[in-house]
């Protein structure tokens, strides 16, 4: 009997890299059809949150309000590794970037992002301008805000057209607590039942080996998503977040989940603490 999964994540170079093998019928998935939606991240964490999707990429913060209906997936995680979100300005950085972007109108991405997550840790106060991730840099051009909190492809090249970088959040992160900063996951949804959950798991984490294993072809794969930033930086990009973080998170990349959404709820940035769990 075959079962429709609906997966669903966004149309990025990064995750397309990851799907690549599941899209593209190149693993045996047994009894489940893979169905792909895509979506921009903060499109996904909406849907998540009204409970639409069998299996989803998600915003590490948008985990904090939908762990009781779904559990992350041990594979597809988008770990900067001492990199990440880019706050960046027309104004050249000051000494104490901190402190200088108080009050400041900064364009985000979206309130359930990890990005405005991290920028609020990092400093609370500030107004949040939420835009599509890929107008930000637009509106920083245009003095629409003062500040963008860049994702995706726009950590690479925001410099190109003469934007200065104020703070990247995964270096704060990772110089003030050690620790990778968890940016993305894959979540199941809990009520799929044990079996199906641990074969989603397998097909993922399979698909993700497979991409890393056949890089060449994935990565054509995934250059249609790349938004013009050219085979090279694509190639960056994917390598920032497609790594052996993906394949499984490992004892630092979960402690770095946990330490996240610990320090979220600290700060009453999340209603409630959260006990993360991995499956699959």
């Amino acid at each position: 009997m075959t079962r429709t999964i609906h997966v669903a994540h966004s149309p990025d170079s990064d995750d397309a890299f990851m799907f690549y093998a599941l899209a593209d019928g190149k693993l045996d998935t047994g009894g489940l059809t893979y169905v792909h939606e895509l979506s921009d991240i903060e499109s996904l964490n909406q849907r998540a949150l009204r409970g639409e999707l069998d299996v989803s990429a998600v915003s590490i913060h948008a985990y904090a309000y939908l762990w009781r209906q779904y559990a992350l997936l041990n594979s597809g995680s988008s770990m900067g590794d001492g990199y990440g979100p880019r706050l960046v300005s027309r104004e050249p950085a000051p000494d104490d970037p901190r402190s200088a972007i108080r009050g400041r109108r900064i364009g985000i991405p979206g309130m359930r992002t990890t990005a405005f997550l991290a920028l609020k840790l990092y400093q609370p106060d500030f107004e949040a301008v939420v835009l599509p991730f890929d107008q930000i840099e637009d509106a920083v051009h245009q003095g629409a805000v003062d500040l963008g909190l860049l994702i995706h492809e726009g950590q690479l090249t925001y410099a190109d057209d003469g934007l200065n970088l104020w703070q990247d959040l995964g270096a704060w992160w990772m110089e003030d607590t050690g620790l990778p900063l968890p940016l993305g996951g894959n979540v199941v949804r809990r009520d799929l039942g044990g079996e199906i959950i641990e074969q989603v798991g397998r097909d993922l984490r399979a698909s993700i080996v497979y991409a890393l294993e056949h890089r060449a072809p994935a990565l054509a794969h995934a250059m249609q998503y790349n938004r013009g930033i050219g085979d090279e930086r694509t190639d960056t990009f994917v390598g920032m977040y497609v790594n052996e973080w993906t394949v499984d998170y490992g004892p630092r990349g979960r402690e770095a989940v946990q330490k996240l959404l610990d320090r979220a709820f600290e700060a009453e940035l999340i209603p409630e603490r959260v006990a993360v769990e991995f499956v699959g």
